[in-house]
């Protein structure tokens, strides 16, 4: 047998190979990921339930849901473990403070294309005073509108079914 009848061979040994090696990472990454778990982390379950963690064991973790409401889990039904700010985002919807001397994005443009002579003035700027002035014409007629009734092909009537 030559080179050339035994590559295509090769390459498909490699790619599973390559494919079985990537899969077992990640099998190991989530292993490590559960076993980092601690009471009070925050985590959602592969059923998509958020909760935080109240004990964990050998092959099960306790969670607590809510007020009263606790539920014996596998290790292997988290999904993710979440960081604090991640968890209160997403349960309580509290946002993380924002750091104070970090640029702030502003809502519009306009304060963007400012020169330094129209930041003083109190009045906006021509390009948005004229934006206010009349609304844009894109061109589009309103169908709804039209006076003409519309016509009739060969077969109609004006007789009701």
């Amino acid at each position: 047998m030559s080179l050339v009848t035994l590559l295509p061979f090769i390459v498909l040994i490699g790619a599973m190979f390559l494919m079985t090696r990537s899969a077992k990472k990640k099998q190991q990454q989530a292993a490590d990921m559960r076993n980092q778990m601690q009471p009070g982390s925050g985590v959602r379950t592969i059923g998509g339930m958020y909760a935080t963690v109240k004990e964990v064991n050998d092959e099960t973790i306790l969670l607590d849901a809510g007020p009263g409401v606790e539920l014996l889990f596998a290790k292997n039904a988290i999904g993710a473990v979440l960081t604090d700010d991640e968890y209160n985002r997403i349960v309580h919807g509290i946002e993380a403070d924002l750091k104070s001397d970090s640029d702030i994005v502003p809502d519009d443009a306009s304060s963007l294309t400012e020169t330094a002579e129209t930041a003083d003035a109190d009045e906006p700027s021509d390009a948005a005073a004229a934006s206010d002035d009349k609304p844009v014409d894109l061109g589009k007629k309103d169908e709804t509108a039209t006076d003409e009734e519309p016509k009739k092909t060969d077969g109609e009537s004006d007789a009701k079914k």
